[in-house]
């Protein structure tokens, strides 16, 4: 009887315990979010207290974005969403979680009514699971829904999963992010959208711009860029061939700054902006876009962005590149060689904190897997056993016998993971010019 009593009152004593050590696990809490208007314009609030965006696109090194001053970070769907807003609540960021929303252009068509509910159905599935993660800051409704679409009916969707948020979670704002800034969609939106709280924005070249273009297409409300860099590759120059001509990392950081101060600083509408790309990824090469290398170096960039988000530079900054020549004519110069013939190719890099340099040449195809919006594109394979280094800043570069378009590439290492990089578009046939 006694043994029977003693195996009771474990087996009581453990189920009590489990009870109640399940409601003593921390409970978690939404922080809410606002779109607060002021007398000049408008600001965002957490948890009652004023909070201006200084994040980045993508989930990669997100302990580097918080060290180096930045507080959110932005998704594109919400693959993998509850370890991207634990590890962002684990660093003191939030999230600005992206739902994924169906394109015209990949083959939607959002006159297909019984579509158009699964989708709104499955988002609803997302919100419920997020809604209460103090690391949400702000739904974002698809990415550039208007990119090549027809169908004006995308904004009437996009209005029902706004509702559906605020239905489902009335603490955090809902946004859409629109490619560019165009009088017919804030006019779409103004009309067909009333349940965003705010608008996104994604310029490239034209940022500086944005402010008045903002003004110009009639959108008085909050907004947000939610991606921005460098100049895109359909704007900037190309070759005869096509291919577009990319600022070397030292060009890009001058531009980042420059654009930035001059837009997203002044303007009291914005509420704050999401830099592209924090992260690595093919898109016309391996190096337009992203922040870092694929070995998770940072180029000059990441520099830039520190000292905006902070007011103060890195102890340890990135190679800086003034030139890279190849047969002595930089990117621009549309440069045409022979097959099988030996040129130099020469950049000068310096170091501002006078670190050894080590420099990696690569030499690739040019891409021909071409997307827009940012589709995935495939990486170009490298040709091997065409470039041998002279010094540091100096190689030569022996063309591939086949005629063709390719791209010469150089990454210069400081040794502390900061790197510099540029490339030469150049293309090769027997009757150079």
């Amino acid at each position: 009887m006694m043994k029977n009593f003693r195996k009771f009152s474990f087996s009581a004593i453990m189920c009590c315990g489990l009870f109640i050590s399940a409601y003593a696990q921390p409970v978690t809490a939404p922080l809410p979010v606002k779109v607060v208007a002021g007398k000049q314009g408008f600001n965002l609030t957490r948890a009652g207290k004023p909070y201006f965006i200084k994040g980045a696109g993508g989930t990669n090194y997100s302990d580097r974005l918080a060290s180096y001053g930045g507080n959110s970070l932005r998704t594109w769907d919400s693959r993998n969403g509850q370890d991207v807003l634990d590890q962002a609540q684990k660093l003191g960021l939030s999230v600005t979680m992206g739902l994924n929303v169906a394109r015209e252009r990949h083959g939607f068509n959002y006159d297909d009514t019984a579509a158009v509910h699964q989708q709104l159905e499955r988002l609803r599935h997302e919100v419920r699971k997020y809604k209460n993660h103090p690391a949400l800051l702000i739904w974002g409704i698809g990415n550039e829904l208007n990119l090549q679409y027809k169908n004006p009916k995308v904004w009437d969707a996009v209005n029902d999963i706004a509702k559906m948020i605020h239905q489902e979670d009335p603490n955090h704002p809902a946004t859409t992010m629109l490619a560019g800034v165009n009088k017919r969609e804030v006019d779409y939106i103004k009309v067909r959208c009333p349940n965003l709280d705010l608008l996104s924005v994604q310029v490239y070249g034209g940022l500086a711009k944005v402010p008045q273009q903002m003004l110009d297409a009639g959108w008085q409300g909050a907004y947000m860029v939610t991606e921005w860099g460098p100049t895109g590759h359909w704007e900037g120059p190309q070759t005869p061939w096509k291919a577009s001509v990319e600022e070397t990392s030292s060009e890009k950081a001058a531009v980042y700054k420059n654009r930035y101060e001059a837009s997203i600083k002044q303007d009291k509408h914005c509420v704050g902006s999401y830099v592209f790309l924090w992260g690595q990824k093919q898109e016309r090469t391996p190096t337009w876009y992203g922040l870092f290398t694929e070995a998770g170096e940072e180029n000059e960039v990441v520099d830039v962005m520190q000292y905006l988000w902070t007011g103060s530079w890195p102890k340890n900054r990135a190679p800086h590149i003034s030139s890279f020549l190849l047969n002595g004519k930089p990117a621009a110069d549309n440069i045409y060689l022979q097959p099988g013939k030996s040129y130099n190719a020469v950049a000068s890099v310096a170091d501002p904190n006078q670190d050894k340099l080590t420099t990696r040449w690569e030499l690739l195809p040019e891409s021909t897997d071409l997307k827009e919006g940012g589709d995935h594109e495939s990486r170009p394979q490298p040709i091997n056993g065409l470039l041998s280094s002279v010094v540091t800043n100096k190689a030569i570069l022996k063309t591939p016998e086949k005629e063709g378009a390719y791209r010469l590439f150089v990454y210069v290492s400081d040794g502390h993971n900061k790197v510099a990089t540029a490339n030469i578009p150049f293309y090769v046939r027997v009757a150079a010019q």
